[in-house]
């Protein structure tokens, strides 16, 4: 949390409005010819997995005529549609096509942009500007991508696309006026008319960007919180919420998740998707500074105190079940980040004099020790399960970087090193693995805000290719505490759309 602390008092005047979520991403869309093909399309939602297969025959989506399926949401404002998506079957013709589409309308001619993937590997962006033109196109220099991406901003559209799990590139941006009100969605064009093809679409997701000004505080965002299966990339949407929350934890057991609202620590049961409040006792302002003991049994939480003419957060612990927290940081700011794998100390960052370390305390209370001292930020840190290293993220180096070292504070070595402003690296129970949140550069390396398109990236621990596993719209909130399921196939985090 660090610096955001205000979010606590902004968020006790917000109330709870949660709302389990369901088929909801299917409702969203509506599916339709373009043209007028002869062989009709469709679409099969599958519920379970929440992916899409659309078929669909057309001539081509080209020249001044288009012809395919379209399956499309009504929509006005700034967004970001977004999807992995592959062919299914070898195809008839190399020029068949798929991809996500922003229409100004259902005429065969309408103005639209696109990013279309075709059979033999071809990606663009592909425009027709106005009603009644010819269709353009602008090339991407990589071929057959897993993963595309329109955003529109005002009336500027930015294509990207990202191949093999990694960031994103921009293909083209271009200004369009095609109105305030746009159709949006995915399609599929055979470029065969007696011929209907096939694929596959998922992870789509259709995020609403906080409007110009809006920084996370003053009006924050619903939320999804989400599960990602890593080994598959599927993530699902488990359950929606009108509500702003943050920072799920997975329990040891891989029953529940917690997460903190308002102020309070929420526990989501997996079978049910219902949420419940968890007693926190006299600890009510809550951020998303918490986690769980490796033995199960209690709960570390970051609640913001009132003292002495001052307001910070204090860390606490709690039983797993509930019941009143027990103060265990004598000051402040401290926020929690991690266990010892033996339940013996706390690590978390605190600002003593002016500057963000790293400290570590007993978890019955005690004296805190000092394990950083560079200037700038340290931050997020997190014991391994084998309890050799403590991960961190400090600016030390200009950029935010993910480091190690030694419980003790010896031995502080730099593992990332990369143009992305890499935060909360979280080790997987089975210490294979890392996963953190990464910015953008342009954002700040001591900041890490609401309200941006930002990446979970996936490291061996021993170092190694760093891939992407998930592309959102989120930050603040996302992921900055541990949140692997115990047998380390899945990761839980939260996005969040306006």
């Amino acid at each position: 949390m660090k610096p955001y602390s205000l979010l606590i008092l902004l968020s006790m005047f917000i109330f709870t409005n949660q709302t389990t979520y369901s088929q909801g991403m299917k409702t969203q869309f509506s599916g339709t010819s373009i043209g007028h093909p002869k062989l009709n399309g469709s679409t099969i939602y599958n519920a379970e997995t929440q992916t899409y297969i659309l078929k669909g025959a057309g001539k081509n989506f080209w020249f001044a005529e288009d012809e395919g399926w379209f399956e499309f949401k009504k929509i006005k404002g700034d967004f970001i549609l977004s999807a992995n998506l592959q062919f299914i079957g070898e195809g008839e013709n190399a020029h068949r096509k798929i991809g996500v589409m922003i229409r100004s309308g259902f005429d065969t001619d309408a103005a639209y942009v696109d990013c279309a993937v075709h059979g033999d590997g071809l990606t663009g962006m592909q425009f027709r500007s106005k009603k009644g033109e010819d269709t353009d196109e602008i090339k991407a220099d990589i071929s057959a991508p897993e993963f595309v991406q329109i955003e529109r901003k005002n009336n500027t559209y930015t294509v990207r696309v990202s191949k093999d799990k990694q960031p994103l590139v921009t293909v083209a941006e271009k200004s369009f006026e095609f109105g305030e009100n746009v159709l949006a969605g995915l399609f599929i064009c055979s470029h065969d008319e007696n011929v209907i093809e096939a694929a596959k679409f998922w992870n789509v997701r259709l995020e609403v960007p906080a409007a110009d000004g809006i920084d996370g505080y003053q009006q924050q965002s619903p939320s999804r919180l989400e599960v990602i299966d890593i080994e598959s990339g599927n993530r699902k949407i488990i359950y929606e919420t009108s509500t702003h929350i943050e920072a799920p934890n997975w329990s040891r057991d891989g029953k529940f998740l917690l997460y903190n609202s308002d102020g309070r620590l929420y526990k989501f049961d997996l079978e049910t998707k219902r949420s419940s409040v968890l007693n926190t006792g006299a600890a009510t302002s809550n951020n998303n500074d918490h986690g769980i003991s490796f033995d199960g049994k209690t709960i570390a939480v970051s609640n913001h105190v009132s003292e002495n003419g001052n307001s910070h957060s204090i860390i606490y612990t709690l039983p797993i079940d509930g019941g009143e927290a027990t103060r265990i940081t004598p000051n402040g700011p401290s926020y929690w980040h991690g266990w010892s794998p033996d339940g013996k100390w706390l690590s978390y960052c605190a600002e003593r004099s002016g500057n963000y370390d790293v400290y570590k305390i007993p978890s019955q209370g005690g004296d805190e020790i000092r394990l950083t001292n560079a200037e700038g930020l340290d931050d997020g840190p997190e014991y391994t399960p084998d309890g050799k290293y403590i991960y961190f993220n400090s600016t030390r180096t200009g950029m935010m970087e993910i480091w190690r070292m030694k419980p003790d504070g010896s031995e502080q070595e730099q593992v990332t090193k990369d143009d992305f402003q890499n935060w909360f690296a979280h080790p997987s129970p089975d210490g294979k693995w890392l996963i953190m949140i990464s910015y953008l550069s342009v954002v700040p390396a001591g900041s890490h805000p609401h309200n941006q398109r930002v990446m979970l990236r996936l490291m061996p621990v021993d170092g190694g290719e760093i891939k992407t596993v998930a592309f959102l719209y989120g930050g603040q909130g996302t992921i900055n505490v541990p949140s692997w399921s115990p047998d380390s196939k899945k990761v839980a985090f939260v996005s969040y759309t306006y």
